[in-house]
C-alpha cells in the first residue's frame, strides 16, 4: 500500500504506526491519529487481522470507511489462549499478556456494524490463523471479496490498492 500510494497516490499521506502491544493503548494512539488528522484530511482506513478489529471499532466512533483484510472479529476468544510472556513479531518486543488485556480487548467489541456500507471486506478461506466464516458473516451487508486459498498474510494484495483508494474515496 505505502509503495503504491508513494508511486501514485504521493498526494496521500499515509500513516502506519507501530502500535503499542496492548489493546487499550493501541485504541488510545489510534483514536489521538484520527482527531489530529480529521479536521485536515479525509480519512480512510485500511486494517489487517486485529488491525481490522480496530478499524471497526474506529468506524463505530468515527464513522470513517474502511477495508478490513482478514480481520479479526472476536480477537478476544483467540488470545485467550495466549495469556503470558509474548514476543511481537514486528517490534521484537516482549510483553506478558494478561486476562485484563482480554477484557480491554471485549471493550472495543462493535457487536453490529453501524453502517455496513462503510468497509469492504477482502478475506482468504486459507487465512489458518482466524475463521474466515466468522468474517463473512459479520460482515453479511457489506462489500466482499473472498478469495479462496491464500493464507493470514492476504496472498497478492498488492492486486488492490488502486480500489481500495477509490472505495475509500481519497
Amino acid at each position: 500500500m505505502r509503495s503504491f500510494c508513494e508511486q501514485s497516490r504521493p498526494d496521500i499521506k499515509l500513516i502506519s504506526p507501530s502500535l503499542p502491544s496492548f489493546p487499550q493503548e493501541a485504541a488510545q494512539m489510534l483514536a489521538e491519529i484520527v482527531e489530529s488528522h480529521m479536521d485536515e484530511f479525509n480519512i480512510g482506513m485500511v486494517g489487517s487481522s486485529l488491525g481490522g478489529y480496530l478499524a471497526i471499532w474506529l468506524n463505530s466512533l468515527y464513522g470513517l470507511k474502511a477495508v478490513v483484510v482478514n480481520p479479526a472479529i472476536k480477537p478476544y476468544e483467540l488470545l485467550v489462549d495466549y495469556l503470558g510472556p509474548q514476543k511481537n513479531p514486528y517490534s521484537g518486543h516482549h510483553y506478558i499478556l494478561e486476562p485484563h488485556h482480554i477484557d480491554e480487548l471485549k471493550a472495543l467489541d462493535t457487536a453490529v456494524l453501524k453502517a455496513p456500507e462503510d468497509f469492504w471486506l477482502l478475506q482468504q478461506t486459507g487465512d489458518e490463523i482466524l475463521n474466515y466464516r466468522q468474517a463473512v458473516q459479520y460482515f453479511v451487508n457489506a462489500k466482499q471479496n473472498v478469495e479462496q486459498g491464500g493464507d493470514h498474510s492476504f496472498v497478492d494484495f498488492e492486486r488492490y490498492p488502486p480500489e481500495i483508494i477509490d472505495f475509500l474515496q481519497l
